[in-house]
């Protein structure tokens, strides 16, 4: 995990910076448009950091993960004069954020107390382990990884819509309503699979404590419906969404690769160790599920990744 958390930070560093300097420079508007929601995502870091030591919950960065980015992408768009793209996009990123905001507020990710609820049962696992175990280890833990790194990443994903602003083609055109298609279908896909995956553990955990036979659910996890066709359909569909959200820069700026991208890469890799450590645990819950990794592909059905 030491090198998970290692390789990410070192992405952090040098992708932003590599990116930030490849292709066309920012223009004034956008520089002062990027100082302004730094700020903005600075508090958002403090606060998580703060709340989350005081309350001894580091969910405070995933109470938040779909909040901020629609905050985001809203100041970019009226700081921008609300463009017809920019529009397009702060609503795509709201559309995304209310359904998952739906899905972690019903599994207890919020209470009326803003700083309760329902921690991340990874971060419980993680703090137990050899070197994370230590109080200190693990405050600097939660401030640089997950709350620095987290938030950032967040912030960076959502960034596309920048390159909206002072546009080589600022006109939307057909490439920006097939990627909004494109966005609506893969929020579809996410909706279904955690849809699956709360039928799946409600009737488990209600036969479970109802003492009646478990049948299908004796395996512990769900394997069916889109979880037959890869191991971490939601993951997939959250990947691809962003990826779909950068290509409005590559529509923007008329660049293929610009340094907007580094938000979408760095989420791909989070997402392929986060992936890793949440099968690791489960893994070492039920057996079969090894048999499971063999037979059904990570992110991407009828292929070999994972």
């Amino acid at each position: 995990m030491l090198g998970t958390i290692l390789i990410l930070i070192f992405t952090l560093l040098v992708l932003p910076t590599f990116s930030f300097y490849y292709g066309e420079p920012l223009t004034m508007l956008q520089q002062g448009i990027l100082l302004d929601t730094s700020v903005i995502v600075g508090i958002v870091i403090l606060y998580c950091f703060i709340v989350g030591e005081l309350t001894k919950n580091t969910s405070q960065v995933d109470k938040l993960w779909s909040i901020v980015p629609i905050v985001y992408a809203w100041y970019i768009a009226v700081a921008g004069d609300l463009e017809p793209r920019l529009i397009l996009m702060a609503v795509l990123v709201t559309i995304w954020g209310a359904r998952l905001t739906y899905n972690f507020g019903r599994r207890g990710g919020y209470s009326w107390k803003f700083w309760a609820g329902e921690e991340d049962y990874r971060w419980d696992v993680l703090r137990q382990k050899p070197g994370f175990n230590n109080r200190w280890v693990w405050m600097l833990f939660n401030l640089f990884f997950i709350c620095f790194y987290q938030q950032t990443l967040i912030f960076l994903f959502t960034l596309p819509i920048l390159t909206g602003i002072d546009a080589a083609n600022p006109q939307l055109f057909w490439a920006d309503y097939l990627l909004a298609v494109v966005f609506v279908g893969l929020v579809v896909i996410e909706y279904i699979a955690d849809q699956q995956q709360w039928n799946f553990q409600t009737e488990k955990y209600r036969r479970i404590n109802a003492g009646e036979e478990l049948g299908e659910y004796k395996h512990g996890f769900v394997r069916t419906g889109l979880w037959g066709l890869a191991r971490h359909p939601n993951y997939a569909a959250e990947q691809a969404i962003w990826i779909t959200f950068y290509f409005y820069s590559v529509a923007a700026t008329g660049q293929w690769l610009n340094w907007s991208a580094v938000g979408a890469l760095l989420l791909l890799i989070l997402f392929n160790r986060s992936a890793n450590f949440s099968e690791e645990i489960t893994a070492s819950k039920y057996p079969e599920y090894k048999d499971y990794q063999k037979e059904v592909p990570c992110f991407v059905p009828f292929t070999k990744f994972g």
